[in-house]
């Protein structure tokens, strides 16, 4: 078998159970040495443990680290342990999480801050965390976990909708900031059977859904070949890709500033939604860009610093 990861280091969060867990396995079959984090403890008997066991029982290396992602300083340490343990840390996977579902109207700010905090905070600590050391070293690969949820909606998931949406734009900006030094950001998009599905799908359909079937896709994401600034999604053996995109819109020309303006938008929402060569912009620039074309200007886009 081709071992897609040999000798790369990288950190899985929340890999104690789930989806964490199968990607922690599927990395360390091809190669990679991993730090199983998992706020449970890193103790041997705790979730992390047992996937440092499964790991090395297998041949492979690995370390398991308690830290909460919404803490920075732990976040650092376990930063630290990787490159004590190892010298370098070459790949994050930020997959720690919590659900607290409810509809918006009976949600606490409490229940929607701490989703938030996990899913979107956790990710910025971990990446903050080895952000510095991928850039000196001139090689970084980090995957971020999105949803459906987030991309387009789910009754009762305000929270969660809202931080996994978050993770989209935080892994459109650190892309492009990545670039010079050769750090590729992504995200995925995973259905899978774990206990944040449990009760929402039917016993049926998650049998079809293994964590498992997700872990390749996480694989190629970390890869030296790896894409950039992609929103991969991946479940039950298939895999495809999300787009945020832009129409060909239309343009007010001499009805802008009118009375009528607002009117002539309403009458005109099927051709502004109309998909035709709608496009993905590379950066949020292409907007304005876009715009200003439309309107007869000429617009030379900022380069990335």
């Amino acid at each position: 078998m081709q071992k897609l990861l040999e000798g790369r280091v990288a950190i899985v969060t929340g890999a104690g159970t789930g989806l964490g867990r199968a990607h922690a396995l599927e990395l360390a079959r091809h190669g990679a040495r991993v730090v199983v984090n998992d706020v449970a403890g890193s103790d041997p008997d705790s979730p992390a443990g047992r996937v440092v066991e499964e790991i090395q029982r297998a041949g492979g290396e690995a370390i398991a680290d308690g830290g909460d992602v919404t803490d920075f300083a732990a976040m650092q340490a376990m930063a630290q342990r990787a490159i004590t343990k190892w010298g370098r840390v070459d790949a994050l996977v930020c997959n720690a999480g919590v659900l607290r579902d409810r509809s918006f109207t009976k949600m606490s700010l409490d229940e929607f801050r701490l989703v938030l905090d996990v899913h979107l905070m956790g990710s910025v600590h971990a990446i903050k965390a080895v952000w510095d050391g991928m850039r000196e070293q001139g090689y970084g690969r980090i995957v971020l976990t999105t949803s459906s949820s987030g991309l387009y909606g789910n009754f009762g998931q305000s929270n969660y909708a809202a931080a996994k949406m978050a993770l989209v734009g935080l892994m459109q900006t650190l892309a492009l900031e990545g670039a010079r030094n050769n750090i590729r950001v992504n995200c995925i998009a995973p259905t899978a059977a774990t206990g944040m599905t449990e009760g929402i799908l039917t016993p049926e359909s998650l049998e079809q859904l293994p964590a498992s079937a997700v872990s390749p896709a996480v694989v190629a994401l970390l890869t030296e070949d790896a894409p950039s600034k992609m929103i991969v999604l991946s479940g039950g053996g298939s895999v495809e890709a999300a787009h945020i995109t832009m129409t060909r819109g239309i343009t007010l020309g001499d009805e802008l500033g009118s009375e009528q303006a607002p009117a002539i938008i309403l009458e005109r929402l099927n051709a502004i939604s109309d998909r035709t060569d709608e496009r993905v912009p590379a950066t949020g620039f292409e907007q304005c860009q876009w715009e200003l074309e439309k309107a007869g200007f000429e617009m030379e886009l900022p380069g990335v610093k």
